[in-house]
């Protein structure tokens, strides 16, 4: 079974928003940095609807105007180990480019999951994200994200 799951990269001007997310468990976990992810729940309209729902979930802010849907997923599969405790084999991400139309200091992480907001640089971004294949994504698309 796939997961059907949604992702921003939120920009503001000329950086991105980067999430810190750390898992709740009695095991010291460094967490991990990403984009705004999260999967289609059942009551989502459409994987625009659950990207505005996650954004308002994990920033507390509906100030968010998407700019564009991705034609590219990010697909993998998961390890055996979380596909026996979630019941899905993969999952594939659909992409969007989102502005933040907000002042900064409004944002601020509201899913006992996330620990930090940072807005980065193209640069910081390509450094820190946790994932292969996240960065290999934004990587891939940096020349169309012409957010000015």
């Amino acid at each position: 079974m796939i997961r059907q799951a949604v992702g921003a990269i939120v920009y503001k001007e000329d950086q991105f928003l980067l999430v810190h997310k750390v898992k709740a468990s009695s095991e010291k976990i460094p967490g991990e940095w990403d984009f705004i992810k999260g999967g289609i729940e059942d009551s989502d309209e459409s994987p625009r609807h659950a990207i505005l729902r996650e954004l308002k979930e994990e920033t507390g802010s509906t100030d968010f105007l998407i700019s564009k849907e991705f034609g590219e997923k990010i697909c993998f599969t998961f390890p055996e180990k979380i596909k026996l405790k979630i019941g899905f084999e993969r999952q594939e991400t659909t992409m969007f480019l989102v502005e933040y139309k907000g002042v900064l200091e409004d944002l601020s992480q509201m899913d006992e999951e996330i620990a930090e907001l940072q807005f980065l640089t193209k640069n910081e971004v390509s450094d820190k994200l946790t994932h292969d294949d996240t960065r290999s994504f934004f990587i891939n698309h940096l020349s169309s994200l012409s957010t000015k």
